[in-house]
């Protein structure tokens, strides 16, 4: 027994059970969805759900707390020398959000998804009950709930997978201008002996594959934690060398590129700001104030061109992947854009919400910028919605949608969504996942 988290549990339960008005949410300190989130939901408080319970080197596993964030679960891990098997790349990202949406990162091609490496979750549940479920007690939540984004219940405590580390990684850039012998490669390395694979889409013919190797010493060392930026590096350096938790946070610093918005890539202003303020909750908190102010929608009745913000990370099959990027260059035009691929692990394993056929390698595009429109909102992602459809894809649901009701059941499997939901919510306290996920209204 944990009783410290067994305490937190009854309190959050005795909290949740006396809530009667409507839909709840997480009260928590950090989120990293970018979609609009329905005002005036009560929430309950699960900020102190964020402690690493035990690391079990034996069984390769780690027990933590949903609201564990992955900086502070690496920094435990890494202390007795390993890491978790899939590492969202950003520190603010919690345990219980990648589960419960969908999270990837360079090892995904080795490990799947983060919630492929997930053995056990105890649920809380809209009525302020919980369950554990796995592979063999209450398999029908454990398969269901990735992807759900908490419309089924919030993971309080979660039993994950680990690895083994070296106190380096070893980086290889190889640069394309084809994007036929970028992808060729790109499955190549999946089937060899690396550990980390991801990539750099700078233009149609400039692409960059990285290749990432554990190893015992490191010829030199970089740091992209404070002056110089990362993703700039990628293309002048054909070989790197990091410390594992660097590489793990190599995109943090800068949220990938997205820095720029804020001037944050000039020294100057990186000096200013300080190396402890140089990472993605910074930019968050400049993100919410704008939107608190609505600086963005001064500027634009000013007369400064408006702007759709085009933020989404697709998977679709390495095979369609090259039409995937045609189109996105033709229709879209933000670059650069990061590619990172990914392969179900067990095949024996179907998630209900995320199936992704295990015999694919799929390559998973993300891209976060805005485009200028004269459009109707919504102009430039229903198309992309649209053409990930038509090439047999799956969208992440952590940003806006813009699916009908009709579209967005096509996708995903309404009765079973609701034969879960009726089970696990049958009060309906949590909203369901269209109202949460898509509807726009």
């Amino acid at each position: 027994m944990l009783p410290e988290y067994e305490r937190k549990k009854g309190r959050l339960i005795a909290e949740l059970s006396s809530i009667r008005d409507g839909p709840v949410r997480l009260g928590k300190r950090t989120s990293n969805l970018f979609r609009r989130r329905a005002p005036g939901r009560a929430t309950i408080d699960v900020r102190d759900f964020n402690q690493v319970l035990s690391i079990d080197p034996d069984r390769l596993v780690a027990e933590v707390e949903g609201m564990t964030t992955y900086e502070a679960l690496v920094r435990e891990t890494l202390a007795p020398g390993f890491m978790p098997a899939v590492v969202p790349e950003l520190k603010s990202i919690t345990v219980g959000g990648s589960i419960a949406g969908l999270a990837i990162e360079s090892s995904s091609f080795k490990h799947g998804l983060v919630h492929e490496t997930v053995t056990e979750m105890e649920v809380l549940l809209g009525d302020g009950s919980t369950v554990v479920c796995s592979a063999d007690e209450n398999a029908d939540l454990f398969y269901g709930f990735p992807n759900t984004y908490g419309t089924l219940g919030y993971v309080l405590k979660a039993t994950i997978g680990i690895v083994p580390v070296k106190p380096y990684v070893r980086l290889d850039h190889e640069r394309f201008d084809d994007p036929t012998r970028f992808f060729r490669a790109v499955e190549e390395v999946c089937s060899g002996a690396v550990d980390f694979v991801d990539g750099t889409i700078f233009g149609e013919r400039e692409m960059v594959l990285t290749t990432g190797r554990f190893s015992e010493r490191a010829e030199d060392l970089s740091d992209y934690t404070y002056l110089d930026v990362y993703y700039q590096s990628i293309r002048r350096k054909p070989t790197d060398w990091l410390t594992v938790a660097d590489y793990l946070w190599r995109w943090d610093t800068d949220w990938f590129w997205c820095s720029k918005h804020f001037g944050l890539q000039h020294r100057l202003l990186r000096r200013l700001l300080g190396r402890r303020r140089l990472k993605s909750t910074t930019y968050w908190a400049i993100m919410n104030l704008n939107r608190r102010l609505g600086l963005t929608r001064v500027l634009e009745g000013l007369g400064r061109t408006r702007r759709e913000s085009v933020i989404q990370d697709v998977e679709v099959p390495l095979e369609r992947a090259e039409a995937f990027l045609d189109f996105f260059h033709a229709e879209i035009g933000i670059r650069p854009i990061w590619m990172c691929p990914t392969r179900t692990v067990n095949p024996a394993s179907e998630f209900d919400f995320c199936r992704l056929h295990p015999d694919t390698l799929w390559i998973n595009f993300g891209f976060w910028d805005t485009v200028e429109t004269s459009q109707p909102d919504g102009w430039y992602n229903r198309k992309i919605e649209a053409r990930v459809r038509e090439l047999g894809g799956m969208k992440s649901l952590y940003s806006d949608s813009y699916y009908s009701e009709d579209e967005f059941w096509s996708l995903f499997d309404r009765v079973k969504y609701e034969r879960l939901k009726a089970k696990y919510d049958p009060g309906g306290a949590l909203l369901g996942l269209y109202e949460k996920c898509a509807c726009r209204q």
